[in-house]
């Protein structure tokens, strides 16, 4: 008598069950089970560099103190040419705090990019590996939520918790930088509080995400595409696949009345399929910042982080052409999730 009421119960509770609901449940799932790499990869390799640049901080002051008691060096008796020269070297000053700050979220974004590669290569072949697809196919929840929930932590959430955390380094750095500065008594040093631009640097950061989400498409896309297609060595599938053929493409080259563009080549398929899931390689298209310009002075870093550097990457062709790409490869793997579900 009670089987056909909870019958309704039941399925009341499951209508109940909003798309938006279980995307959300996805995208905690995925935290859960990757916290490793996404939170306490980059916090590892952060404390590790932050506990040397300490050590190397102490050594430094101890090695400066050693040298001011032998006179010589003598930081009072620095002149520093008037107020050019003192605002010369503020700036100096702040610039070293800057790289401080850059650095920590180079080190958070390195960590990233390693964890983010084989996360994608593994997001789908690893469930079919260990038939825990299975159990998640036996769920209310659709492949194409599935994959979208991995691909959404690849391209969006990920380097925003690596930003946070490479950003919280960066700071650990900076202020091991300033008592560094205070502590031997250099002059100006007060100048890396005031001349520093940590918020404009954390700004950067962040508005880079999504010129990210949309450069990483085809190298995310690619992955996640060997990953549920590849019953076995999905690495091998993903990296050699297209070195292979741009190698093939390259050598048809060598044959007579064959005109191969093999830069154009190598950079679709190997930059493009392979290194986009690099931050930062977008300013390889000639068309997207400065090209051939170096940071040596508090200028060029000004430059490098101005807020509207990395979005001119929105300008270009390359771009959207291999989100379209990498989109179409997603939608791939969703068709694929579908009907290959044995390890």
């Amino acid at each position: 008598m009670n089987a056909p009421a909870e019958n309704m119960a039941a399925t009341r509770t499951h209508a109940a069950a909003h798309p938006t609901h279980v995307f959300k449940m996805l995208l905690r799932r995925e935290f859960w089970e990757h916290k490793g790499g996404f939170f306490w990869a980059p916090i590892v390799a952060g404390a590790i560099v932050t506990a040397l640049t300490l050590l190397g901080t102490i050594t430094g002051s101890i090695l400066l103190n050693k040298a001011k008691h032998r006179e010589e060096i003598d930081w009072f008796g620095v002149e520093l040419n008037g107020k050019q020269g003192l605002e010369a070297a503020r700036e100096a000053v702040g610039y070293g705090g800057d790289i401080s700050l850059l650095m920590g979220i180079g080190i958070a974004m390195a960590v990233f990019v390693f964890v983010a590669f084989f996360y994608s290569l593994g997001s789908l072949y690893d469930e079919r590996k260990d038939r825990s697809v299975l159990f998640w196919k036996s769920l209310p929840m659709s492949d194409t939520q599935v994959v979208l929930s991995k691909a959404a932590w690849a391209l969006l959430l990920a380097p925003i918790v690596a930003s946070a955390i490479g950003m919280a380094i960066g700071l650990a750095l900076w202020l091991c930088a300033a008592v560094s500065l205070f502590a031997n008594g250099i002059p100006v040093a007060s100048a890396i509080f005031t001349e520093s631009h940590p918020f404009r640097v954390l700004l950067h950061a962040l508005s880079t995400i999504p010129v990210y989400a949309l450069w990483a498409l085809p190298s995310v896309g690619w992955l996640m595409l060997c990953s549920a297609w590849a019953r076995s060595k999905p690495f091998l599938w993903a990296v050699l696949v297209p070195i292979l053929a741009a190698t093939v493409i390259s050598w048809m080259g060598t044959l007579p009345g064959i005109s191969i563009p093999h830069t154009d080549v190598w950079y679709v398929l190997v930059f493009r399929g392979l290194m986009s899931i690099v931050p930062g390689t977008w300013y390889f298209n000639e068309n997207v910042g400065e090209n051939g310009s170096s940071i040596n002075d508090a200028e060029d870093l000004a430059r490098a982080i101005d807020l509207t550097s990395s979005w001119q990457a929105f300008a270009t062709v390359d771009l959207w052409i291999g989100a379209a790409i990498g989109a179409a490869m997603i939608y791939g793997a969703i068709r694929l999730r579908r009907w290959r579900d044995e390890g």
